[in-house]
Protein backbone atom coordinates (compact mmCIF):
# COMPACT_ATOMS: atom_id res chain seq x y z
CA UNK A 1 0.00 0.00 0.00
CA UNK A 2 1.50 3.56 -0.68
CA UNK A 3 1.40 5.23 2.50
CA UNK A 4 2.35 8.78 1.10
CA UNK A 5 -0.46 8.60 -1.06
CA UNK A 6 -2.87 8.25 1.61
CA UNK A 7 -1.27 10.72 3.78
CA UNK A 8 -1.48 13.22 0.89
CA UNK A 9 -5.37 12.62 0.28
CA UNK A 10 -5.93 12.50 4.03
CA UNK A 11 -3.87 15.99 4.53
CA UNK A 12 -5.47 17.38 1.11
CA UNK A 13 -9.24 16.64 2.33
CA UNK A 14 -8.30 18.03 5.91
CA UNK A 15 -6.90 21.29 4.36
CA UNK A 16 -10.23 21.25 1.89
CA UNK A 17 -12.93 20.62 4.49
CA UNK A 18 -10.56 23.78 6.32
CA UNK A 19 -10.98 25.96 3.68
CA UNK A 20 -14.65 25.23 3.10
CA UNK A 21 -15.06 26.36 6.95
CA UNK A 22 -13.37 29.25 6.23
CA UNK A 23 -15.46 29.69 2.94
CA UNK A 24 -18.20 29.46 5.16
CA UNK A 25 -17.55 31.85 7.94
CA UNK A 26 -16.46 34.58 5.61
CA UNK A 27 -19.36 34.35 3.91
CA UNK A 28 -21.62 34.50 6.77
CA UNK A 29 -19.41 37.72 7.96
CA UNK A 30 -19.19 39.56 4.71
CA UNK A 31 -22.89 39.10 4.20
CA UNK A 32 -23.63 40.68 7.35
CA UNK A 33 -20.97 43.17 6.87
CA UNK A 34 -22.21 44.36 3.27
CA UNK A 35 -25.83 43.52 3.84
CA UNK A 36 -27.56 43.65 6.96
CA UNK A 37 -25.17 46.71 8.54
CA UNK A 38 -22.72 48.17 6.13
CA UNK A 39 -25.54 49.51 3.67
CA UNK A 40 -27.83 49.96 5.94
CA UNK A 41 -24.89 52.10 7.66
CA UNK A 42 -23.97 53.85 4.73
CA UNK A 43 -26.97 55.11 3.40
CA UNK A 44 -28.06 55.79 6.81
CA UNK A 45 -25.17 57.67 7.34
CA UNK A 46 -25.08 59.94 3.97
CA UNK A 47 -28.54 60.77 4.40
CA UNK A 48 -28.18 61.95 8.26
CA UNK A 49 -24.91 64.04 6.88
CA UNK A 50 -26.37 65.51 3.44
CA UNK A 51 -29.57 66.87 5.68
CA UNK A 52 -26.93 68.01 8.39
CA UNK A 53 -24.96 69.95 5.91
CA UNK A 54 -28.00 71.46 4.27
CA UNK A 55 -27.65 68.95 0.61
CA UNK A 56 -24.36 70.77 0.16
CA UNK A 57 -23.52 69.05 -3.04
CA UNK A 58 -26.83 70.52 -4.57
CA UNK A 59 -27.33 73.95 -2.87
CA UNK A 60 -23.43 74.94 -3.28
CA UNK A 61 -22.69 73.23 -6.18
CA UNK A 62 -20.97 75.86 -7.95
CA UNK A 63 -18.65 76.43 -5.22
CA UNK A 64 -17.57 72.84 -5.53
CA UNK A 65 -16.95 72.43 -9.01
CA UNK A 66 -14.97 75.83 -9.39
CA UNK A 67 -12.91 74.68 -6.47
CA UNK A 68 -11.83 71.25 -7.93
CA UNK A 69 -12.14 70.58 -11.77
CA UNK A 70 -13.77 73.83 -12.60
CA UNK A 71 -10.57 75.49 -11.09
CA UNK A 72 -8.25 74.10 -13.12
CA UNK A 73 -8.58 76.19 -15.95
CA UNK A 74 -7.94 79.59 -14.02
CA UNK A 75 -5.07 81.48 -14.00
CA UNK A 76 -6.01 82.40 -10.09
CA UNK A 77 -6.37 78.27 -8.93
CA UNK A 78 -3.24 76.63 -7.63
CA UNK A 79 -5.08 73.08 -7.50
CA UNK A 80 -2.39 71.75 -9.48
CA UNK A 81 0.28 73.71 -8.08
CA UNK A 82 2.58 72.38 -5.26
CA UNK A 83 5.67 73.58 -3.29
CA UNK A 84 5.17 71.99 0.33
CA UNK A 85 7.34 69.25 0.98
CA UNK A 86 6.15 65.86 2.65
CA UNK A 87 2.77 66.88 0.56
CA UNK A 88 0.82 66.97 -2.60
CA UNK A 89 -1.16 69.25 -4.49
CA UNK A 90 -4.77 69.59 -4.09
CA UNK A 91 -5.25 67.36 -7.81
CA UNK A 92 -2.54 64.80 -7.54
CA UNK A 93 -4.55 64.05 -3.93
CA UNK A 94 -7.72 63.61 -6.18
CA UNK A 95 -5.82 61.55 -8.91
CA UNK A 96 -4.30 59.07 -6.60
CA UNK A 97 -7.50 59.03 -4.72
CA UNK A 98 -9.48 58.32 -7.87
CA UNK A 99 -6.48 55.41 -8.81
CA UNK A 100 -7.31 53.35 -5.82
CA UNK A 101 -11.27 53.93 -6.42
CA UNK A 102 -11.77 53.67 -9.96
CA UNK A 103 -10.75 49.88 -10.51
CA UNK A 104 -12.57 46.88 -11.30
CA UNK A 105 -15.30 47.46 -9.67
CA UNK A 106 -16.14 50.21 -12.44
CA UNK A 107 -16.46 47.63 -14.92
CA UNK A 108 -16.77 44.05 -13.93
CA UNK A 109 -18.62 45.18 -10.64
CA UNK A 110 -21.26 47.65 -12.75
CA UNK A 111 -21.91 44.80 -15.03
CA UNK A 112 -22.36 42.37 -11.96
CA UNK A 113 -25.27 44.62 -10.62
CA UNK A 114 -26.94 44.62 -13.44
CA UNK A 115 -27.17 40.95 -14.29
CA UNK A 116 -27.74 39.82 -10.66
CA UNK A 117 -30.41 42.97 -9.88
CA UNK A 118 -31.45 43.58 -13.51
CA UNK A 119 -31.12 47.16 -14.48
CA UNK A 120 -32.67 49.13 -11.50
CA UNK A 121 -29.69 48.42 -9.57
CA UNK A 122 -28.09 51.45 -11.51
CA UNK A 123 -30.45 53.65 -9.94
CA UNK A 124 -29.49 52.68 -6.10
CA UNK A 125 -26.00 52.72 -7.66
CA UNK A 126 -26.82 56.65 -8.25
CA UNK A 127 -28.65 57.00 -4.42
CA UNK A 128 -25.86 55.83 -2.82
CA UNK A 129 -23.41 58.07 -4.96
CA UNK A 130 -25.47 60.83 -4.28
CA UNK A 131 -25.59 60.30 -0.18
CA UNK A 132 -22.23 59.52 -0.63
CA UNK A 133 -20.79 62.45 -2.05
CA UNK A 134 -21.56 63.71 1.21
CA UNK A 135 -20.10 60.78 3.41
CA UNK A 136 -16.90 61.30 1.29
CA UNK A 137 -17.01 65.18 2.04
CA UNK A 138 -17.18 64.85 5.77
CA UNK A 139 -14.59 61.91 5.59
CA UNK A 140 -11.95 64.74 4.03
CA UNK A 141 -12.79 67.73 5.95
CA UNK A 142 -12.21 65.76 9.41
CA UNK A 143 -8.75 64.20 7.60
CA UNK A 144 -7.72 67.72 6.70
CA UNK A 145 -8.97 68.94 10.81
CA UNK A 146 -6.89 66.08 12.55
CA UNK A 147 -3.94 65.56 10.12
CA UNK A 148 -0.69 65.94 11.75
CA UNK A 149 3.34 66.03 10.21
CA UNK A 150 4.70 62.76 10.89
CA UNK A 151 8.90 62.66 11.77
CA UNK A 152 9.27 62.63 8.07
CA UNK A 153 7.38 65.84 8.28
CA UNK A 154 4.91 64.23 5.87
CA UNK A 155 1.16 64.87 6.26
CA UNK A 156 -0.30 61.52 7.83
CA UNK A 157 -4.26 61.58 8.40
CA UNK A 158 -7.12 59.44 8.00
CA UNK A 159 -10.17 57.62 9.97
CA UNK A 160 -7.44 56.91 12.61
CA UNK A 161 -6.63 59.93 13.77
CA UNK A 162 -9.84 61.76 13.85
CA UNK A 163 -11.26 58.28 15.91
CA UNK A 164 -8.00 58.90 18.29
CA UNK A 165 -8.08 62.40 18.34
CA UNK A 166 -12.10 63.32 17.44
CA UNK A 167 -13.86 60.50 19.50
CA UNK A 168 -11.39 60.17 21.57
CA UNK A 169 -11.51 63.56 22.97
CA UNK A 170 -15.01 63.13 23.97
CA UNK A 171 -15.65 62.17 27.90
CA UNK A 172 -15.22 58.74 28.72
CA UNK A 173 -14.09 57.98 25.35
CA UNK A 174 -10.35 58.28 25.15
CA UNK A 175 -9.73 54.65 24.69
CA UNK A 176 -12.53 53.64 22.73
CA UNK A 177 -11.51 56.04 19.99
CA UNK A 178 -7.81 54.35 20.26
CA UNK A 179 -9.37 51.22 20.06
CA UNK A 180 -11.51 51.80 16.77
CA UNK A 181 -8.89 53.57 15.56
CA UNK A 182 -6.40 50.69 16.03
CA UNK A 183 -9.33 48.37 15.05
CA UNK A 184 -9.55 50.23 11.58
CA UNK A 185 -6.10 50.54 10.82
CA UNK A 186 -5.82 46.60 11.22
CA UNK A 187 -8.54 46.49 8.65
CA UNK A 188 -7.03 48.48 6.22
CA UNK A 189 -3.96 46.64 6.16
CA UNK A 190 -5.63 43.51 5.69
CA UNK A 191 -7.53 44.67 2.85
CA UNK A 192 -4.61 46.60 1.60
CA UNK A 193 -3.47 42.98 0.65
CA UNK A 194 -5.86 41.66 -1.35
CA UNK A 195 -8.69 43.99 -2.91
CA UNK A 196 -5.94 46.30 -3.24
CA UNK A 197 -3.42 43.88 -4.31
CA UNK A 198 -3.63 40.41 -4.89
CA UNK A 199 -7.50 40.78 -6.08
CA UNK A 200 -6.69 43.07 -8.52
CA UNK A 201 -3.05 41.92 -10.43
CA UNK A 202 -4.82 38.45 -10.77
CA UNK A 203 -7.99 40.27 -12.26
CA UNK A 204 -5.16 41.71 -14.32
CA UNK A 205 -3.75 38.09 -15.05
CA UNK A 206 -6.95 36.52 -16.05
CA UNK A 207 -8.28 39.37 -18.16
CA UNK A 208 -4.77 39.44 -20.13
CA UNK A 209 -5.00 35.84 -20.56
CA UNK A 210 -8.04 35.17 -21.93
CA UNK A 211 -8.36 38.41 -24.08
CA UNK A 212 -4.76 38.74 -25.15
CA UNK A 213 -2.59 35.91 -24.38
CA UNK A 214 -5.01 32.61 -24.39
CA UNK A 215 -2.86 31.34 -27.58
CA UNK A 216 0.19 31.61 -25.68
CA UNK A 217 1.90 28.40 -24.45
CA UNK A 218 5.29 28.37 -22.61
CA UNK A 219 4.52 25.74 -20.32
CA UNK A 220 3.45 25.44 -16.72
CA UNK A 221 5.36 27.10 -14.06
CA UNK A 222 3.72 24.30 -11.40
CA UNK A 223 0.40 23.30 -10.60
CA UNK A 224 -2.17 24.94 -12.74
CA UNK A 225 -0.17 28.78 -12.86
CA UNK A 226 1.19 28.98 -16.44
CA UNK A 227 4.84 30.77 -17.27
CA UNK A 228 3.02 33.64 -18.47
CA UNK A 229 1.19 34.52 -15.29
CA UNK A 230 4.41 34.49 -13.43
CA UNK A 231 5.78 36.79 -16.02
CA UNK A 232 3.00 39.26 -16.02
CA UNK A 233 3.15 39.21 -12.64
CA UNK A 234 7.09 39.93 -12.26
CA UNK A 235 6.49 42.99 -14.55
CA UNK A 236 3.86 44.03 -12.60
CA UNK A 237 6.09 43.91 -9.08
CA UNK A 238 8.80 45.07 -11.13
CA UNK A 239 7.18 48.51 -12.47
CA UNK A 240 4.47 48.38 -8.57
CA UNK A 241 8.57 49.15 -6.95
CA UNK A 242 9.48 51.61 -8.55
CA UNK A 243 6.81 53.64 -8.06
CA UNK A 244 5.73 52.77 -4.67
CA UNK A 245 8.90 52.59 -2.95
CA UNK A 246 9.44 55.96 -4.37
CA UNK A 247 7.11 57.34 -1.53
CA UNK A 248 3.62 59.25 -2.26
CA UNK A 249 5.45 62.07 -3.86
CA UNK A 250 6.18 59.87 -6.77
CA UNK A 251 3.14 57.86 -6.40
CA UNK A 252 0.65 61.05 -6.65
CA UNK A 253 2.99 61.70 -9.77
CA UNK A 254 2.42 58.79 -11.42
CA UNK A 255 -1.27 59.29 -10.76
CA UNK A 256 -1.46 62.37 -12.10
CA UNK A 257 -0.70 61.16 -15.28
CA UNK A 258 -2.04 57.77 -15.56
CA UNK A 259 -5.29 58.63 -14.35
CA UNK A 260 -6.87 61.24 -16.09
CA UNK A 261 -5.70 59.45 -19.26
CA UNK A 262 -7.60 56.40 -18.96
CA UNK A 263 -10.81 57.13 -17.19
CA UNK A 264 -11.03 60.15 -20.00
CA UNK A 265 -9.97 56.96 -22.88
CA UNK A 266 -12.32 54.88 -20.96
CA UNK A 267 -14.91 57.19 -21.27
CA UNK A 268 -14.83 58.22 -25.08
CA UNK A 269 -14.71 54.24 -25.67
CA UNK A 270 -18.05 54.02 -23.94
CA UNK A 271 -19.30 57.06 -25.40
CA UNK A 272 -18.70 55.71 -28.87
CA UNK A 273 -20.29 52.96 -28.22
CA UNK A 274 -23.51 55.09 -26.77
CA UNK A 275 -23.46 57.23 -29.70
CA UNK A 276 -23.61 54.01 -31.85
CA UNK A 277 -26.90 53.01 -30.24
CA UNK A 278 -28.20 56.78 -29.23
CA UNK A 279 -31.69 55.72 -30.95
CA UNK A 280 -31.83 53.25 -27.73
CA UNK A 281 -30.81 55.56 -24.96
CA UNK A 282 -33.90 56.59 -24.00
CA UNK A 283 -34.93 53.35 -23.93
CA UNK A 284 -31.64 52.30 -21.00
CA UNK A 285 -32.98 54.66 -18.85
CA UNK A 286 -36.55 53.84 -18.44
CA UNK A 287 -35.30 50.05 -18.09
CA UNK A 288 -33.01 51.71 -14.95
CA UNK A 289 -36.22 53.49 -13.85
CA UNK A 290 -38.78 50.84 -14.58
CA UNK A 291 -36.78 48.07 -12.83
CA UNK A 292 -35.12 50.02 -9.90
CA UNK A 293 -38.37 48.34 -7.53
CA UNK A 294 -37.72 44.80 -8.55
CA UNK A 295 -38.75 42.33 -11.50
CA UNK A 296 -41.57 40.21 -11.72
CA UNK A 297 -41.10 36.82 -12.42
CA UNK A 298 -42.38 35.87 -16.49
CA UNK A 299 -43.23 33.49 -17.76
CA UNK A 300 -41.25 30.15 -18.87
CA UNK A 301 -40.24 29.13 -15.42
CA UNK A 302 -37.95 32.82 -15.69
CA UNK A 303 -37.58 33.85 -11.44
CA UNK A 304 -37.87 37.42 -10.69
CA UNK A 305 -35.98 39.75 -8.77
CA UNK A 306 -36.92 41.20 -5.52
CA UNK A 307 -36.35 44.88 -4.74
CA UNK A 308 -34.14 43.77 -1.72
CA UNK A 309 -31.99 42.06 -4.34
CA UNK A 310 -31.76 45.12 -6.62
CA UNK A 311 -31.12 47.35 -3.84
CA UNK A 312 -28.09 45.76 -2.41
CA UNK A 313 -26.51 45.02 -5.44
CA UNK A 314 -26.84 48.91 -6.64
CA UNK A 315 -26.04 50.25 -3.64
CA UNK A 316 -23.40 47.93 -2.85
CA UNK A 317 -21.23 47.93 -6.18
CA UNK A 318 -21.72 51.60 -5.87
CA UNK A 319 -20.23 52.01 -2.81
CA UNK A 320 -17.89 48.94 -3.13
CA UNK A 321 -16.78 51.49 -6.80
CA UNK A 322 -16.18 54.90 -5.16
CA UNK A 323 -14.97 53.67 -1.52
CA UNK A 324 -17.30 55.93 -0.01
CA UNK A 325 -17.33 55.45 3.72
CA UNK A 326 -15.08 53.35 3.70
CA UNK A 327 -12.63 55.38 5.35
CA UNK A 328 -10.10 54.73 2.82
CA UNK A 329 -9.24 57.47 0.20
CA UNK A 330 -9.49 60.51 3.22
CA UNK A 331 -5.70 59.10 3.58
CA UNK A 332 -4.60 60.62 0.59
CA UNK A 333 -6.71 63.82 0.56
CA UNK A 334 -5.16 64.52 4.16
CA UNK A 335 -1.98 64.67 2.73
CA UNK A 336 -3.32 67.85 0.24
CA UNK A 337 -1.53 70.96 0.80
CA UNK A 338 -4.67 72.39 0.99
CA UNK A 339 -5.54 74.78 4.01
CA UNK A 340 -9.10 74.74 4.09
CA UNK A 341 -10.58 71.42 5.47
CA UNK A 342 -13.89 72.27 3.40
CA UNK A 343 -11.89 72.69 0.16
CA UNK A 344 -10.34 69.31 0.42
CA UNK A 345 -14.04 67.81 1.37
CA UNK A 346 -15.25 69.48 -1.97
CA UNK A 347 -12.72 67.36 -3.88
CA UNK A 348 -14.45 64.00 -2.50
CA UNK A 349 -17.81 65.14 -3.51
CA UNK A 350 -16.12 65.57 -7.04
CA UNK A 351 -14.13 62.12 -6.36
CA UNK A 352 -17.43 60.00 -6.06
CA UNK A 353 -19.34 62.02 -8.82
CA UNK A 354 -16.67 60.70 -11.53
CA UNK A 355 -16.07 57.30 -10.11
CA UNK A 356 -19.69 56.54 -10.01
CA UNK A 357 -21.98 59.24 -12.11
CA UNK A 358 -19.61 59.32 -14.87
CA UNK A 359 -17.76 56.37 -15.12
CA UNK A 360 -20.30 53.36 -13.83
CA UNK A 361 -22.82 55.17 -15.24
CA UNK A 362 -20.62 54.80 -19.25
CA UNK A 363 -20.10 51.23 -18.27
CA UNK A 364 -23.88 50.49 -17.42
CA UNK A 365 -25.28 52.45 -20.64
CA UNK A 366 -22.40 50.14 -22.47
CA UNK A 367 -23.96 46.65 -20.54
CA UNK A 368 -27.36 47.64 -21.77
CA UNK A 369 -26.19 48.13 -25.34
CA UNK A 370 -24.29 44.80 -25.12
CA UNK A 371 -27.87 42.84 -25.99
CA UNK A 372 -27.34 40.58 -22.86
CA UNK A 373 -29.95 42.19 -20.48
CA UNK A 374 -33.93 41.84 -21.87
CA UNK A 375 -34.86 45.13 -21.99
CA UNK A 376 -38.77 44.39 -21.72
CA UNK A 377 -38.22 41.90 -18.98
CA UNK A 378 -34.99 43.45 -16.76
CA UNK A 379 -33.50 39.56 -16.76
CA UNK A 380 -29.80 39.10 -18.32
CA UNK A 381 -30.02 36.43 -21.23
CA UNK A 382 -29.35 32.70 -20.90
CA UNK A 383 -25.61 31.93 -20.59
CA UNK A 384 -24.23 35.89 -19.88
CA UNK A 385 -21.27 35.80 -18.24
CA UNK A 386 -20.55 38.96 -16.07
CA UNK A 387 -17.18 38.91 -15.93
CA UNK A 388 -17.14 39.35 -20.22
CA UNK A 389 -20.49 41.26 -20.67
CA UNK A 390 -18.62 44.97 -21.02
CA UNK A 391 -15.81 43.29 -23.44
CA UNK A 392 -18.86 41.58 -25.48
CA UNK A 393 -20.38 44.85 -25.84
CA UNK A 394 -17.09 46.59 -27.15
CA UNK A 395 -16.48 43.30 -29.50
CA UNK A 396 -19.48 43.41 -30.87
CA UNK A 397 -18.68 47.24 -32.00
CA UNK A 398 -14.70 46.60 -32.52
CA UNK A 399 -14.56 42.87 -32.69
CA UNK A 400 -11.37 41.82 -31.40
CA UNK A 401 -9.98 44.72 -30.71
CA UNK A 402 -12.76 45.73 -28.40
CA UNK A 403 -12.18 42.78 -26.04
CA UNK A 404 -8.40 44.14 -26.18
CA UNK A 405 -9.23 47.47 -25.51
CA UNK A 406 -11.29 46.17 -22.29
CA UNK A 407 -8.78 44.08 -20.80
CA UNK A 408 -5.95 46.73 -20.72
CA UNK A 409 -8.67 49.48 -19.15
CA UNK A 410 -8.76 46.74 -16.57
CA UNK A 411 -4.88 46.30 -16.69
CA UNK A 412 -4.96 50.28 -15.96
CA UNK A 413 -7.58 50.67 -14.00
CA UNK A 414 -6.28 47.63 -11.55
CA UNK A 415 -2.77 48.53 -11.51
CA UNK A 416 -3.65 51.98 -10.28
CA UNK A 417 -5.62 50.34 -7.81
CA UNK A 418 -2.49 48.98 -6.01
CA UNK A 419 -0.20 51.87 -6.54
CA UNK A 420 -3.40 54.17 -4.77
CA UNK A 421 -3.62 51.21 -2.12
CA UNK A 422 -0.29 50.95 -1.13
CA UNK A 423 -0.18 54.26 0.60
CA UNK A 424 -3.35 53.43 2.01
CA UNK A 425 -1.57 50.53 3.52
CA UNK A 426 1.48 52.07 4.46
CA UNK A 427 -0.18 54.86 6.28
CA UNK A 428 -2.01 52.48 8.38
CA UNK A 429 1.02 50.65 9.14
CA UNK A 430 2.41 53.73 10.21
CA UNK A 431 -0.49 54.83 12.54
CA UNK A 432 0.30 50.98 13.87
CA UNK A 433 4.15 50.51 14.15
CA UNK A 434 5.40 53.81 13.15
CA UNK A 435 7.12 55.55 10.23
CA UNK A 436 10.30 52.78 9.97
CA UNK A 437 8.25 50.24 9.62
CA UNK A 438 6.17 51.54 7.27
CA UNK A 439 8.67 51.44 4.53
CA UNK A 440 8.96 47.35 5.61
CA UNK A 441 5.68 47.62 4.61
CA UNK A 442 5.80 48.41 1.47
CA UNK A 443 8.37 46.42 0.10
CA UNK A 444 6.53 42.77 1.43
CA UNK A 445 3.30 45.12 -0.65
CA UNK A 446 5.42 44.88 -3.68
CA UNK A 447 6.38 41.10 -3.12
CA UNK A 448 2.96 39.73 -2.82
CA UNK A 449 1.73 41.30 -5.81
CA UNK A 450 3.55 38.07 -7.62
CA UNK A 451 1.10 36.16 -5.18
CA UNK A 452 -1.92 37.60 -6.75
CA UNK A 453 -0.74 36.57 -9.92
CA UNK A 454 -0.60 33.14 -9.48
CA UNK A 455 -3.36 33.27 -6.88
CA UNK A 456 -5.83 30.45 -8.40
CA UNK A 457 -8.32 30.23 -5.57
CA UNK A 458 -10.99 33.25 -5.26
CA UNK A 459 -10.73 33.02 -1.47
CA UNK A 460 -8.03 35.56 -0.58
CA UNK A 461 -10.34 38.63 -2.34
CA UNK A 462 -13.52 37.05 -0.53
CA UNK A 463 -11.76 37.50 2.57
CA UNK A 464 -10.07 40.95 2.08
CA UNK A 465 -13.69 42.17 0.56
CA UNK A 466 -15.02 41.48 4.05
CA UNK A 467 -11.84 43.10 5.48
CA UNK A 468 -12.91 46.36 3.09
CA UNK A 469 -16.66 46.15 4.10
CA UNK A 470 -15.38 46.16 7.82
CA UNK A 471 -13.44 49.39 7.64
CA UNK A 472 -16.22 51.15 7.37
CA UNK A 473 -17.93 50.07 10.72
CA UNK A 474 -15.30 52.07 12.89
CA UNK A 475 -14.54 54.79 10.35
CA UNK A 476 -18.32 55.71 10.03
CA UNK A 477 -18.82 55.84 13.97
CA UNK A 478 -16.33 58.10 14.29
CA UNK A 479 -17.74 60.09 11.24
CA UNK A 480 -21.39 60.25 12.93
CA UNK A 481 -19.49 60.81 16.41
CA UNK A 482 -18.16 64.10 14.89
CA UNK A 483 -21.14 65.33 12.71
CA UNK A 484 -21.53 68.55 15.04
CA UNK A 485 -17.54 68.73 14.16
CA UNK A 486 -18.37 68.66 10.33
CA UNK A 487 -21.37 70.69 10.64
CA UNK A 488 -19.70 73.30 12.38
CA UNK A 489 -16.41 73.60 10.07
CA UNK A 490 -18.85 73.60 7.10
CA UNK A 491 -20.75 76.31 8.19
CA UNK A 492 -17.56 77.99 9.16
CA UNK A 493 -16.69 78.00 5.54
CA UNK A 494 -20.15 79.51 4.45
CA UNK A 495 -20.07 82.11 6.32
CA UNK A 496 -16.36 83.25 5.58
CA UNK A 497 -16.20 82.09 1.57
CA UNK A 498 -19.84 82.24 0.31
CA UNK A 499 -21.02 85.02 2.82
CA UNK A 500 -17.85 86.68 2.69
CA UNK A 501 -18.42 87.26 7.03
CA UNK A 502 -15.61 88.58 8.91
CA UNK A 503 -15.06 84.71 11.09
CA UNK A 504 -12.02 83.09 12.96
CA UNK A 505 -11.34 80.05 10.52
CA UNK A 506 -11.74 76.86 11.72
CA UNK A 507 -8.81 74.57 9.81
CA UNK A 508 -6.91 72.02 12.66
CA UNK A 509 -7.82 70.78 15.83
CA UNK A 510 -4.00 72.18 16.84
CA UNK A 511 -3.69 75.46 17.73
CA UNK A 512 -0.46 76.32 16.22
CA UNK A 513 -1.25 74.32 12.78
CA UNK A 514 -4.40 76.75 12.60
CA UNK A 515 -2.44 79.70 13.55
CA UNK A 516 0.07 78.72 10.70
CA UNK A 517 -2.73 77.59 8.53
CA UNK A 518 -4.77 81.20 8.79
CA UNK A 519 -1.35 82.70 8.00
CA UNK A 520 -0.80 80.93 4.49
CA UNK A 521 -4.73 81.69 3.44
CA UNK A 522 -4.30 85.19 4.32
CA UNK A 523 -1.22 85.21 2.36
CA UNK A 524 -2.84 83.38 -0.37
CA UNK A 525 -5.93 85.70 -0.21
CA UNK A 526 -3.49 88.63 -0.72
CA UNK A 527 -1.81 87.30 -3.69
CA UNK A 528 -5.36 86.22 -5.50
CA UNK A 529 -5.97 89.88 -4.88
CA UNK A 530 -2.84 91.49 -6.86
CA UNK A 531 -3.80 88.56 -9.56
CA UNK A 532 -7.40 90.05 -9.86
CA UNK A 533 -6.57 93.64 -10.23
CA UNK A 534 -3.77 93.04 -12.78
Amino acid sequence: MDFSRLIFAASAAGGSSFLDKITEVNDAINGFVWTNLGLVLLIGAGIILTASTKFFQIIHIKEWWMNTVGGMFSRKSKVRKNKESGSVSQFQALCTALAATIGTGNIAGVASAIVVGGPGAVFWMWIAAFFGMMTNFSENVLGIYYRRKNSEGEWSGGAMYYLRDGLGRYKGCKYIGRFFAALFSVFAVLASFGIGNMGQINKIVINLDSAILKNVNLGFAFGEVKWTSVIIGVLLMILGGLIILGGLKRIASFAERVVPFMAVLYVLGCLIIIFAHVTEIGTYFAAIFKFAFGIKAVAGGAVGVTIKTVITQGCKRGVFSNEAGLGSSVMVHSASNVREPVKQGMWGIFEVFADTMVVCTMTALVVLASGKIDLETGLAMEGTNDATLVADSFGNLFGPAGSIFVSLAILLFAFTTVVGWSHYGSKSFEYLFGVKAAKGYKVFFVLMMISGAVMTSSLAWDISDTFNGLMMVPNLIGVLSLLPMVVKITNNYVKRRIKHEDVAPMLSYNKATEKSHAADIKREDEELAQISSK
